[in-house]
């Protein structure tokens, strides 16, 4: 059995139109979402064995926000291949993750979150800025994920905590 969290970023800023999509911030809501949620994800679990992140500011600023308020020691990798991953994308990213680890923790971006709960539990939802999904894996070893392989153990919104 395998445990993977799956994280939206936290909202972002369109204020200044001269910044691409990679390089949007988090706006005032998203630095206190995150860091909410990082405390959630703290009581919920063990620390993470490995936190793997999409390098686009605002997935980084969010999972720097969580690891600091979570108290979380282990280094986050940044995978490029998260930023914009569809769903075979994301399957590929977790299937490489080292079988020495038992909890993982991914960064990313919608739609391509949403559609990798669908396609591991078979549950529709809806994962909004800073969304948490916990997913327990029906698996030993990290390239054993496949569709279907998973249950959805709890999808948080920081909506649900106020």
């Amino acid at each position: 059995m395998k445990t993977l969290f799956l994280m939206r970023h936290a909202k972002s800023s369109w204020d200044n139109s001269s910044l691409s999509d990679f390089e949007r911030p988090l706006n005032d809501r998203g630095m206190e979402a995150a860091p909410k949620m990082g405390r959630v994800l703290e009581e919920l679990s063990d620390e993470p064995d490995k936190v793997i992140s999409s390098p686009a500011n605002r997935a980084k600023q969010t999972a720097e926000l969580v690891k600091k308020a979570g108290g979380f020691s282990v280094e986050i990798d940044f995978d490029p291949r998260i930023y914009g991953a569809s769903v075979s994308e994301l399957l590929e990213v977790v299937s490489e993750i080292g079988d020495n680890f038992e909890t993982a923790l991914l960064f990313g971006h919608n739609p391509g979150f949403e559609n990798l709960v669908r396609v591991l539990t078979g549950e529709l939802e809806t994962m909004p800025t800073a969304a948490l999904a916990w997913i327990e894996l029906d698996i030993d070893n990290w390239n054993e994920t496949l569709p279907d392989c998973g249950t959805l153990v709890e999808l948080i919104r920081p909506k649900d905590l106020n």
